[in-house]
């Protein structure tokens, strides 16, 4: 009796859903993050149950006004056939009663994102599509080592909270300046480190040298901010300290000199 192999028929993804939503208030957190909470009935019905999960944001077209894009199999594009301004943020906190969301963002240059959070006020509309894949904490590991740039600070903290208040935690954040603190939320046996970015320097470069300098590198680590940052401190966490691929996650969060937000 013979077989034959039959070519693999491909699963069609269906696009994200679009949820529309309105800016319902706003909160500079620093120099450089501000809050703004999205709120809208569309909003019903999203889940949201893991840490340092992602929604993409649609953002408004230059004269203010939201066209839902349409997907083309390669990308989002408006009907102009320009791509559509989405960006990715963490959601910083869920109120499933109130159909709220929360996000932090961090103005980096004159991108499309950035100019939307210096400009935009209670009632502005905006789209919503996710949430996209948390973090699954290992309640088991001895250790943790919390690692990020600014973009990262809500991702930290969303971990912290949600990590045994035991469990053994180290977080570096570099920051731009000083101001850019925020308050975080450690557990008794959480260490913190505020990192200054010398003038001048890449992003990353304090954080890459705080992990590299660590004497001990913890179980598990997590990690994200500069793209090219991350490429390093990946390197550094696989091939010189020896971490395996179910101990270190790391996510590049933006791209220096790319218009990412």
């Amino acid at each position: 009796m013979s077989s034959q192999r039959s070519n693999p028929v491909p699963v069609r993804r269906e696009p994200p859903r679009f949820r529309r939503a309105t800016v319902r208030r706003t909160e500079d957190l620093s120099p450089r993050m501000r809050r703004f909470v999205l709120a809208g009935p569309e909003l019903d019905g999203m889940v949201i149950d893991e840490p340092a999960a992602s929604v993409r944001l649609l953002l408004p077209r230059s004269d203010g006004r939201l066209e839902l894009p349409s997907w083309t199999g390669n990308q989002f594009e408006l009907s102009d056939g320009s791509r559509a301004p989405i960006r990715t943020f963490t959601p910083r906190h869920h109120d499933a009663e109130a159909d709220e969301l929360t996000i932090d963002v961090v103005a980096h240059g004159d991108g499309a994102a950035a100019g939307w959070a210096a400009s935009a006020t209670p009632g502005d509309e905006v789209a919503i599509s996710g949430p996209g894949r948390g973090y699954a904490i290992d309640v088991n590991a001895a250790s943790y080592l919390l690692a990020g740039d600014e973009t990262a600070i809500p991702a930290i903290d969303q971990l912290l909270e949600a990590m045994p208040p035991e469990l053994t935690v180290t977080v570096l954040i570099e920051l731009t300046e000083p101001e850019a603190r925020l308050k975080l939320h450690p557990g008794p046996a959480t260490s913190v480190r505020w990192l200054n970015l010398p003038d001048g320097s890449p992003p990353g470069t304090a954080m890459i040298e705080a992990i590299e300098n660590l004497r001990v590198m913890p179980e598990v680590v997590w990690v994200a901010g500069e793209a090219a940052a991350m490429q390093r401190i990946r390197t550094h966490l696989f091939d010189e300290r020896n971490l395996t691929r179910s101990q270190a996650t790391v996510r590049g969060y933006w791209k220096l000199g790319r218009s990412a937000t």
